[in-house]
């Protein structure tokens, strides 16, 4: 059985991704070698646009700045306390002005399931 694990906002790390223009950083929490099932991050955007087609299921909750996600028939504008939810295989862009949101997905191993 996994234990319970608490990551302080202070001590979290970002890596970037993604920019120029503007930036993009990512910082995985939970990933393959804490969970068998489900993967948790924190993102940050500003300013940038990162285009990718999702390969799980994935939850957003947007909890600071404007956080925008570009599909290919609309655009939804997310503001702090907002929840989105994407299903695998959506063609996306993820924007946003000062954004900072948490993410879960599932399955945690999907770079595995798509030999990526």
């Amino acid at each position: 059985m996994a234990e319970t694990l608490h990551f302080k906002r202070a001590e979290m790390q970002f890596d970037k991704y993604g920019g120029p223009p503007g930036s993009a950083e990512i910082c995985r929490l939970v990933g393959p070698d804490v969970s068998k099932t489900m993967g948790v991050g924190v993102a940050k955007f500003d300013d940038c646009s990162i285009e990718w087609t999702v390969l799980y299921d994935e939850v957003i909750v947007v909890l600071e700045g404007e956080f925008r996600l570009r599909l290919p028939d609309r655009v939804i504008e997310g503001r702090p306390g907002d929840v989105i939810w994407i299903p695998e295989n959506t063609p996306l862009r993820y924007e946003g002005k000062k954004a900072v949101v948490c993410y879960a997905l599932h399955p945690v191993d999907w770079r595995a399931r798509h030999n990526l």
